[in-house]
């Protein structure tokens, strides 16, 4: 009676790429200073070499360590291995935390967007400062999309890259939907019959009931940046007009 024995499967050598390619783009992502597409590394490598396989065995070989290679916003990027994240946040300096506000407001941005703050107000069911959004724009973490075609023409809201790079979202489509909400503890008790979360787009076009923003409101400011004042032409000098005779008031006064 024969015996099977087992077969030893070994582990499949990581594909062949060109080795000098691969050390650069391993330093061109740890000196880059922010996350970069495949466009921005093909144009850093040498020319014809493969960027997605070149990417794959970057990643696989990083697989193990404390840094590695994530994709991001649709984007490439060297980052703290997740299961190290905890540890490495006890020699950080603990960082400033959003308000319950500030949190409410991104959290319908990302989920609702294009978003107006009269829509987010209904929404949360509260009025927000103007201070609120100010906050989240000025992190870059919101946006100015652009006007709703209605009355008054309000503005729409929208999430950023930097959004989705600070959390670590490869896309919009990452965020959490109802079940994941409701396993996380964020959504406890009975929800209203009918209830969803809707489904994030941050699509980048306007929409049809969405118009163009003013230039002066193009970047992440709510207020548009201050024009150069041009010196003033000097005004020509204008004779003194002869005084007019005195009247009988006057003259009793005097």
């Amino acid at each position: 009676m024969s015996v099977v024995r087992p077969q030893k499967f070994q582990k499949k050598p990581a594909p062949a790429v060109d080795e000098k390619a691969l050390r650069l783009l391993e330093a061109i992502l740890f000196a880059a200073a922010e996350p970069l597409d495949e466009e921005a590394l093909k144009k850093r490598l040498p020319a014809n070499v493969d960027i997605r396989k070149l990417i794959a065995r970057l990643a696989e070989d990083f697989a193990g360590r404390g840094v590695n290679i994530v994709r991001v916003a649709g984007k490439w990027a060297i980052r703290t291995a997740a299961d190290l994240g905890p540890l490495m946040a006890k020699h950080v300096g603990e960082p400033k935390k959003l308000s319950r506000a500030a949190v409410e407001t991104l959290a319908i941005v990302a989920y609702h967007q294009p978003v107006t703050r009269a829509e987010i107000e209904e929404i949360r069911g509260v009025t927000i400062s103007k201070g609120t959004l100010d906050l989240l724009i000025e992190t870059g973490w919101v946006r100015l999309r652009g006007r709703r075609r209605t009355l008054g023409r309000p503005v729409t809201y929208g999430t950023t890259e930097d959004f989705l790079v600070h959390f670590g979202f490869e896309s919009i489509d990452d965020l959490p939907g109802l079940e994941e909400l409701k396993g996380a503890g964020f959504l406890e008790g009975r929800l209203p019959a009918g209830f969803s979360v809707p489904v994030p787009n941050d699509d980048t076009a306007l929409r049809e009931d969405e118009e163009p923003l003013e230039p002066e409101m193009l970047g992440h400011s709510l207020a548009p940046e201050a024009e150069p004042v041009e010196e003033a032409a000097e005004e020509p000098e204008v004779e003194d007009e002869p005084e007019p005779p005195a009247t009988r008031y006057d003259r009793r006064r005097r």
